[in-house]
This record gives C-alpha cells, sequence and structure tokens, in this order.
C-alpha cells in the first residue's frame, strides 16, 4: 500500500487537533499552503502536519501569528520541518518570550498588595505616580515597562 502523500483539510484536523476553521484561517494568513485539485477541494503536503504543531506550540508561549508567519517564511516550503528548524525558530523567539517573562514577574511582584486601580492602597501603592512625575518619561505605565 503506498504512503498517503496528499492529506485532506479534514484529514489534517483530525491528525493535528487544529478546527478545519483554524486551518482555513491559518492558510488565509500564509502561514500553510494547500492546492486545490481539480474537483476544487484542498490539497495539504504531510510537511504541514509539523508546520501546524510549530503554530500551536508557539501560540502556546504568547508568539504572535505575525511572528510565527515571520519565522514559517524563513523555512522551505513543502519540506518538513526538522528539528534544526525548530531550533532555530525557537532560539529566535527565546529572547522576546525572556522579555515577555521580566515583564510578568515585574507586574506580579509590583501588585501584590493592589486590588486595581480603583485605588484602595495609594498610600502604599508601588506603582503611584505622584504629581505625574513619570510623564517627562512617556506614555503609559512607566514603573511597570522592563528596561531591555
Amino acid at each position: 500500500m503506498a504512503a498517503v502523500t496528499e492529506l485532506t483539510v479534514g484529514q489534517v484536523a483530525m491528525r493535528s487537533g487544529v478546527a478545519v476553521s483554524a486551518l482555513h484561517f491559518y492558510e488565509a494568513r500564509g502561514l500553510i499552503r494547500s492546492h486545490r485539485t481539480l474537483g476544487n477541494q484542498r490539497r495539504y503536503g504531510r510537511d504541514v502536519l509539523r508546520r501546524v504543531a510549530i503554530i500551536k506550540v508557539a501560540q502556546e508561549v504568547g508568539i504572535s501569528l505575525a511572528e510565527i508567519g515571520a519565522a514559517l517564511q524563513s523555512l522551505p516550503e513543502g519540506r518538513t520541518p526538522t528539528r534544526e528548524d525548530w531550533n532555530l525558530l525557537s532560539t529566535a523567539w527565546r529572547d522576546g518570550l525572556d522579555q515577555k517573562i521580566a515583564q510578568l514577574k515585574k507586574l506580579r511582584d509590583g501588585l501584590t498588595d493592589c486590588i486595581g486601580c480603583g485605588c484602595m492602597s495609594i498610600d502604599k501603592c508601588p506603582l503611584r505616580n505622584r504629581e505625574d512625575h513619570l510623564s517627562a518619561q512617556g506614555p503609559g505605565a512607566r514603573r511597570l515597562l522592563v528596561e531591555r
């Protein structure tokens, strides 16, 4: 029995655990590709399963679809991404993730006594900006920003 080289959208959905609508969305965003049969049905190469797995993992850790798309553009089309490909992609994302983690830790540590700016803890709030002195540094919650 010959190995199946092309998959229907339903087969990709079932194998990847991703809804058909999500696959259509990924395709519309250029993250994955298919071709059409003479009957106008989508067919995917088997490499799309690995690409969808990469998309799912990257989304789980907070990588944006734009960043994922840019990274996938660096991979050769039609070839199943390899361990080396994953190493390059994940290494490129690591610095951004480290910055996000540092930002979240700073936010968590700064909000220990905070109940959400109502502000019931104004007398001891570490984020308070008495007389708007931080406005000279730029817009937004300046004390919550992590220096890069």
